[in-house]
């Protein structure tokens, strides 16, 4: 049987602890708290969870040693703000290489450092860490009603583990590599979700709502991106689901203070009438660290924490967003690739050639700018199709060291590139050639007769010869043989003498 340890007794850390008990987990849950130990162990009811009984089988104690010993999985289960002296108090009873489960959401100011990344530097030895995040109110999942959510992990198999594990008929659970994209993205969206209910308590209506939330996400996935997460992640539950449940629901705390804000109730007694954490005003100083830090201008973010932290009027500050400088809804490389492809299309038929090809173009080399510069020279418009991240990672399972704004920026700067657009999976090559009108498909001979069957789509299909004793493997290889002796550097920066006078 497995044996899970659960730190933490709030509404989210019992309602999972039911739903694994009642799944055949052996459970102990650990409470800081004697009084609330005694009286879960013996009312078997959570004061916030209505209708819902603790099954019987669960263990509590204030022992955080029993909650953590010889246990398969641990929980993190408390308050975002609470994750690092917990793990300073348990890791001493944690077994290297142990599987440990965040599912709190939140950024720490000064070291926005995400919930894992708080367990790991406390730790200090191996653990493998999840993030478990995505829209689920504690208060439906004690209710068994259909839930799902994100087992997030750079270990695939890890992930997968902590997938099996909570998955039941209840609780349907996908994995995601991108950790940090998962946790950023539970942090901020209890922000937008302040915002939403603030909008409510003003009397605005659904029109406003929708706009702080479409509007909300773009700001947080403009700062994921900037942090090197991954796009896609923003768009799945642990992003856009997440937000949308908790700006709406009636059970999200962080929409019910942002709504009492609104009616004039002011920012620390609207956190006492709600009576439990709410995440969002936790995170409020390491997002305006991170806006910072990354130079991402977080206008709606920005706009609660002057409400919250400055005093300022919410009706006011809802004018000043609305008069904002006036700008285009997509991004300017999404601009530039309508721009690119009217081109495309206006010059169909005028003789033009236009010419495809695919890669992921990391540590770009000089075999890289060989292959298209030859690829250009067999018409007059090259189209690259670079890989993102996501096709990266699921479909060729290999991670980049540069992430795909990066590459693309790389590739655009190229005078022999015309166009970049994202490689999503492997079947988009047959539309590929209508969408965008191509005449020939150019790749290196490595994968001779591997696309022959586009030939059928009515395109050339040309494979060129790759600059021979060059790649990007034997580049990083020959470096590090190159400058380096048993593993060490043969010399720092600190061995050089820069000045020549001395």
């Amino acid at each position: 049987m497995t044996k899970i340890g659960v730190l933490g007794a709030g509404t989210w850390g019992i309602a999972l602890a039911r739903m694994l008990s009642n799944s055949g987990k052996d459970v102990t849950v650990w409470s800081a708290l004697e009084k609330e130990v005694e009286e879960y162990t013996r009312t078997r009811i959570h004061p916030n969870l209505h209708g819902m009984i603790i099954p019987d089988e669960i263990v509590f104690t204030d022992d955080i040693g029993e909650a953590c010993s010889s246990k398969d999985i641990i929980l993190f289960a408390v308050p975002s703000v609470f994750v690092r002296s917990t793990t300073r108090a348990a890791k001493e009873f944690i077994k290297d290489n142990q599987i440990i489960v965040d599912v709190a959401k939140g950024i720490e100011a000064g070291t926005l450092f995400t919930m894992t990344q708080i367990i790991r530097d406390e730790m200090q030895k191996p653990v493998k860490l999840v993030a478990l995040s995505g829209p689920t109110h504690a208060e439906e999942v004690a209710n068994d009603l259909p839930t799902t959510i994100v087992s997030a992990c750079d270990d695939l198999e890890i992930a997968e583990y902590v997938q099996g594990i909570f998955s039941n008929t209840c609780m349907r659970v996908y994995t995601n590599p991108d950790a940090l994209g998962v946790e950023l993205c539970g942090a901020m969206k209890n922000i937008i979700a302040l915002a939403a209910g603030i909008s409510a308590g003003l009397g605005y209506g659904d029109n406003t709502k929708a706009a702080l939330i479409t509007r909300g996400m773009s700001e947080i996935t403009r700062l994921g991106i900037e942090m090197g997460c991954m796009e896609q992640t923003f768009s799945g539950l642990a992003g856009i689901g997440d937000l949308i449940v908790t700006a709406t629901s009636v059970h999200s705390r962080n929409n019910l203070c942002g709504n009492l804000i609104g009616k004039g109730v002011s920012p620390k007694e609207a956190i006492k009438q709600v009576g439990m954490v709410v995440e969002g005003i936790n995170a409020l100083p390491a997002a305006m660290e991170l806006a910072e830090k990354y130079d991402v201008e977080l206008p709606i973010i920005s706009a609660v924490n002057a409400v919250v932290n400055d005093g300022a009027n919410p009706a006011e500050i809802v004018k000043m967003l609305m008069a904002r400088e006036k700008k285009t809804e997509l991004s300017q490389s999404a601009v530039d690739v309508v721009f690119e492809n009217s081109i495309i299309k206006n010059k169909r038929g005028t003789g033009m050639k236009r010419v495809i090809t695919y890669g992921t173009y990391d540590l770009l080399h000089y075999g890289h700018i060989n292959l298209l510069k030859r690829a250009k020279a067999l018409g007059d418009y090259l189209i690259v199709v670079l890989s993102s991240d996501e096709f990266n990672w699921n479909e060729k399972h290999k991670k980049t060291y540069f992430s795909y704004e990066e590459r693309k920026a790389l590739l655009e700067s190229i005078r022999y590139v015309d166009l970049v657009i994202p490689e999503e999976n492997w079947q988009q090559k047959r539309t590929d050639m209508h969408e965008y009108h191509i005449d020939t498909f150019v790749m290196g001979d490595d994968w001779k007769g591997k696309f022959d069957f586009l030939k059928e789509e009515g395109v050339e299909v040309v494979y060129l010869p790759r600059t021979p004793e060059i790649s990007s493997s034997k580049i990083k290889k020959d470096l590090y043989d190159a400058n380096s002796v048993d593993g060490e550097s043969k010399m720092s920066h600190e061995d050089i003498n820069t000045d020549p006078r001395s």
